[in-house]
């Protein structure tokens, strides 16, 4: 996999609306989450599980995988996406 693009870092007061609600990668598209501060909550809504991510803790998300994610309090994260090599 390689990188090709990241967001911005965001707090929970930046996060976009749109990943605190259902959305998914693109088809062929990985994302992985970057956890820098505090706890980030995330669910994955086709299986149901939900897990609170901290700093240090990088999940990998599937292409085209449902899930949303909340903040816990104060905390600061970014997305990186990847493509296949």
């Amino acid at each position: 996999m390689t990188p090709y693009r990241r967001t911005p870092d965001f707090t929970e007061a930046t996060i976009p609306p749109g990943l605190l609600k259902a959305h998914a990668t693109k088809h062929s598209v990985w994302a992985k989450l970057h956890v820098l501060a505090g706890t980030l909550k995330f669910r994955d809504l086709a299986s149901g599980e939900q897990w609170a991510l901290s700093a240090g803790v990088h999940p990998l998300i599937f292409p085209e995988m449902l899930h949303e994610v909340e903040p816990c309090g104060s905390v600061r994260f970014f997305v990186e996406f990847h493509k296949p090599s």
